[in-house]
């Protein structure tokens, strides 16, 4: 069953979205973490996802309605391809800190950084 948010609330101040559901769940997600997993094709790729990074600074500009199934994302980077589906979103919340983790451990892997104005220096000994 899809879960529909009951409530939806952008906060431009802190950079977040709030999403609150019957059930009594609620999640507070950045918008740094909706940017990296934005489901448009320019992050997903095609067939393998495309690591985003620099975004820590990056907001949300707008959010509004797709049809009933999903959110527009406006991101004050002007990324604004991707549609969030209700299930997608919820999936976001429920898996949070999880994918959070998995995509700090992406950057370091690669040797990148959330912030666009620092670089990772690798030392090959």
């Amino acid at each position: 069953m899809i879960q529909l948010p009951t409530d939806i609330k952008l906060h431009k101040a802190s950079k977040t979205l709030s999403l609150k559901y019957a059930s009594g769940e609620e999640y507070t997600l950045p918008a740094e973490f909706l940017r990296v997993h934005s489901p448009s094709a320019e992050v997903q790729g095609h067939g393998k996802p495309i690591l985003q990074f620099g975004k820590i600074n990056v907001g949300l500009a707008k959010v509004e309605p797709a049809g009933q199934y999903a959110l527009k994302l406006t991101f004050d980077d002007g990324h604004d391809s991707g549609l969030f589906t209700w299930e997608y979103l919820y999936e976001l919340g429920r898996r949070y800190d999880a994918l959070w983790e998995d995509y700090l451990a992406e950057l370091k892997a690669a040797g990148k950084s959330r912030d666009p104005n620092e670089s990772v220096v690798k030392l090959m000994l």
